[in-house]
This record gives C-alpha cells, sequence and structure tokens, in this order.
C-alpha cells in the first residue's frame, strides 16, 4: 500500500502561519512585510513561478513587488536594480528568478543581494550558517524546507537512526535538503549523475528525496517498502495520446 502525503493540507497550515505572522507584525509595529521579485527575459516556466509568488504574497497580507525586466537587460542594470532593492527599508526580500539569460552572471547577482533579504538562501552567508548547523539566524531555500515540512509529518522531528538518501546536489536544493536531513540526526548520502550503481544507493533509503530533473528516472524497484519518497522533480514531457503538440508534467519518479 502506497500513502500519498498531502502537501496542500501541509501548505494550507504555513500560508495561515504566514499570514497570521504578517498580520501581527503590522499591527504591532505597523511593518508591512515586502517581498520584491525580479524576472528577467520572457521564459514561460519562470514566469509561470513568479506570477504564482506573487499572488500568495499578496494573499499572505505582504507589499509585492514585480519587476520585469527585457531579456537585453545588462549586468549592470540588473545590479543596479538589486542595490536599489538592498537599499529600500519597505523591501525585506528579493527573490531573482533563475535561471537568468545566458549572457548574465548569476552568482554574482546572487551573492550582491543583502544576505538578509536573500529570501532563496543562495548567499554565501546563508548557505554557510546552514552547513554550521545555524538554522535559526540565517535564511533556507524554501524547497528544502517545504520537504522537511513533509517528511516530519510522518517521521516528526528527530531522524535518528534513518538513512536519508539525497539524489541531486544543486545549491538550490540537493546541498541544502541534504543540510537540513543531517540536522534532524539522519545519516545522509548525497548521490547524483556520477554516483555509481544509483539504483542500489536508493534502495538502501529510508527517505528518498529526488531532485535531479531527469523524467520518471527513479523506478519502482529502487525504492524499498516502506520508504518515504519525495519527488522534487518537474518535468514536462510529450504526451501525443493527448493530441498533437500536447505535454504532461511528470516527476523524477
Amino acid at each position: 500500500m502506497t500513502t500519498v502525503i498531502d502537501g496542500k493540507i501541509a501548505a494550507a497550515s504555513v500560508i495561515e502561519a504566514v499570514k497570521v505572522a504578517a498580520g501581527g507584525l503590522e499591527t504591532e509595529t505597523g511593518v508591512k512585510t515586502g517581498l520584491a521579485v525580479v524576472i528577467v527575459g520572457d521564459d514561460s516556466a519562470s514566469h509561470a513561478y513568479v506570477n504564482s509568488k506573487s499572488k500568495m504574497a499578496k494573499e499572505c497580507g505582504f507589499k509585492s513587488i514585480q519587476h520585469t525586466l527585457p531579456a537585453e537587460t545588462t549586468q549592470e542594470e540588473l545590479a543596479g536594480l538589486v542595490q536599489s532593492l538592498n537599499e529600500d527599508p519597505s523591501i525585506h526580500g528579493i527573490l531573482v528568478q533563475l535561471p537568468l539569460p545566458k549572457h548574465l552572471d548569476s552568482d554574482a547577482i546572487i551573492q550582491s543581494i543583502r544576505p538578509d533579504k536573500d529570501v532563496d538562501g543562495l548567499h554565501v552567508v546563508n548557505a554557510g550558517k546552514l552547513a554550521t548547523g545555524d538554522l535559526s539566524t540565517g535564511l533556507i531555500s524554501c524547497t528544502p524546507a517545504g520537504a522537511m515540512l513533509l517528511v516530519r509529518r510522518i517521521h516528526g522531528e528527530d531522524l535518528s537512526g534513518l538513512n536519508a538518501v539525497v539524489i541531486g546536489r544543486s545549491n538550490l536544493f540537493g546541498k541544502p535538503m541534504a543540510q537540513l536531513l543531517l540536522n534532524a540526526n539522519a545519516t545522509v548520502t548525497t548521490a547524483h549523475s556520477r554516483t555509481r550503481d544509483l539504483a542500489s544507493v536508493a534502495r538502501g533509503a529510508d527517505i528518498l528525496v529526488a531532485a535531479v530533473g531527469r523524467p520518471e528516472m527513479v523506478k519502482a524497484d529502487w525504492i524499498k517498502p516502506g520508504a518515504t519518497v519525495i519527488d522534487v522533480g518537474i518535468n514536462r514531457i510529450a504526451a501525443p495520446e493527448r493530441g498533437e503538440g500536447k505535454s504532461r508534467l511528470v516527476g523524477d519518479v
């Protein structure tokens, strides 16, 4: 029997907590939480993500600002916008939607965001705090934080004695996910495209987290009975059975 974790229930509890906290902050101090989202170019998936983020921010009672820049935006122009947001006291969080167009240096832009406004948790200060176990003053990337929320719904706060395997080693997800699991006392293996006999590594997992961006790469026989599986992949593949040119979304599992 497979039990599906209900992510919508978990999401609703987070949204409610954020609404209450944002409302409480505004009532007590007069400060309205400000989130700025920056998107460069016309990537359709990125625009869908950004619109979702902006809509959710407004729903939670935030001041939500969106900067949509043309694909030909220069490094200097983008850096100047980020600097102005760094200096804006009404903005408390800055999200630069990745990937940026190829002519832009993404890392330079990310590292120019003030660490206390870096809500993607990608600045070296926030990554370093997570790596050293400081989960209270650093900012943590939202996707691994959400994945941990789901893991804890099944296993509780302390993951002692459990083997966790994270497939993927990106700065945005794989590395912070491994650090969060380690911090919760799991024994953690980070696997990736160069891992030898990945299937047997995956079979040892009590908690398997897949985030590689390869459609349906992890097969059913890679997963041991009773394991908790968190599939972070979002992949669009052709679906000719739905009609010419049609596609569908699948995970990495």
